[in-house]
């Protein structure tokens, strides 16, 4: 068939491998220049199914409200005048129950394993390179509390058959020995070695020019007006630079996609939740982590990349705007700086913020909608890179009327 996939950041550029290797004519539609250029360019960088579970917990909105009375807290709150946001904070408490909690992170564990599944098949495939790791990750605990987090999350992953260790102070510094030299004096861990790090930027980059080169059109500088449907069925995208017909189109626009649905009846509860994040080159003489840290307490997640660090986190509701708040950004560095006290952030440091296109209960939407011929790829949230080749390559056995290799339950429009 002949395929539009809308949108070209690391979900959508996937999603087009998979639908290219199936058989299909594909066309991607992007308003960027290139592939990669928005939530997916300065992510933290870890491809973590070990972590994969929903921001709605129990006790979350009673931290959230504590976290509001701090400047540097892992989560703001910036009240709009926008009527979807309150309806989008509503759900998320809605979905903080136990039950909701335990239901939503299977669903998330089970994608988000089978994602990485995809993508380390992919990388034997094609030999595509994008400063990845696989030295695991580790998150850190600073409280006792955190210690009890990480045992009950040991439970879950043992339920799902995932290797982990829980450490001990000794511990961690065994697995991660610059951390020696912190500030900070964590009282464990949680140790996740089949975890992966990566550069989602520039694997939706290099992905996107493999396919140029085997004949997948990319319109770059594209801007996506509104779909054209007429008695249920799809029947042109309308762009800027005139329609574009084909015989299915995937959405996979991130936060942008709702504005795109909603005209045609598709409500959904996704909303973006800005993240802030820094990158600078380290030199060989400096000590950043051996491959990935998590800090659990201020949830600033630290990667090396290739021969550069990331350090992101920061979870801002505060509508669409992309702009690089000065505390958003201090609060990345103020936990660098206490982790790593070596690494100089006197230099060439970019600073980046992109908005997450997350869902309410954490799993992302997939597969066909009542239009004929449309379908969806969206609200991965903050596991777009952990996610994006398994449910690309889930889209693309949907497309092709194959059925899926796992359990599609609790990831379509009604949950």
């Amino acid at each position: 068939m002949n395929v539009l996939v809308l949108g070209a950041g690391v979900v959508g550029t996937a999603c087009a491998h998979y639908l290219h290797r199936a058989g299909h004519t594909v066309t991607v539609v992007e308003r960027r220049s290139g592939a990669g250029l928005e939530t997916s360019f300065g992510n933290a960088g870890g491809v973590c199914p070990g972590f994969a579970g929903p921001w709605a917990a129990p006790g979350m909105p009673m931290k959230g409200l504590r976290w509001m009375l701090k400047r540097y807290a892992p989560l703001a709150m910036r009240p709009t005048f926008d009527p979807y946001q309150y309806a989008w904070l509503l759900d998320f408490v809605q979905n903080c129950t136990p039950e909701r909690f335990a239901r939503n992170k299977a669903r998330m564990q089970r994608i988000a394993h089978y994602s990485k599944a995809c993508l380390k098949d992919l990388r034997r495939e094609i030999g595509i390179k994008y400063d990845h790791g696989e030295g695991g990750v580790l998150q850190l605990f600073r409280t006792a509390d955190e210690v009890a987090g990480g045992r009950r999350a040991s439970a879950v992953l043992e339920t799902f058959g995932v290797t982990h260790q829980l450490l001990d102070a000794d511990g961690v510094l065994a697995a991660e020995p610059a951390l020696a030299r912190s500030k900070i004096r964590f009282v464990g861990g949680l140790n996740l070695p089949g975890d992966e790090t990566g550069d989602s930027a520039l694997f939706a980059a290099r992905l996107a020019a493999r396919l140029q080169s085997q004949g997948v059109r990319f319109l770059f500088g594209t801007k996506i007006t509104r779909l054209r449907v007429e008695g249920q069925r799809l029947r042109a995208v309308e762009t800027d630079k005139g329609p574009l017909e084909a015989d299915a189109v995937v959405v996979a626009l991130g936060v942008e996609a709702p504005f795109l649905l909603r005209p045609h009846g598709i409500n959904l509860p996704i909303y973006p939740v800005k993240g802030y994040s820094i990158t600078v080159d380290l030199p060989s003489d400096q000590v950043g982590p051996r491959s990935a840290v998590m800090d659990e307490h201020t949830k600033v997640m630290i990667t090396r990349l290739g021969t550069r660090l990331r350090a992101a986190g920061m979870a801002e509701v505060a509508g669409y705007g992309l702009g690089v708040r000065r505390d958003g950004i201090e609060a990345v560095r103020r936990t660098v700086r206490a982790m790593y006290p070596d690494v100089s952030l006197d230099g060439d440091i970019k600073p980046w913020a992109g908005l997450r296109p997350m869902t309410p209960d954490g799993p992302p939407y997939l597969g066909a909608t009542p239009i004929e011929g449309l379908y969806l790829d969206i609200g991965h949230g903050s596991n777009g890179w952990t996610q994006a080749c398994g449910t690309g390559k889930i889209l693309a056995d949907i497309v092709s009327g194959r059925t899926p290799e796992i359990d599609l339950d609790g990831y379509g429009l009604v949950r």
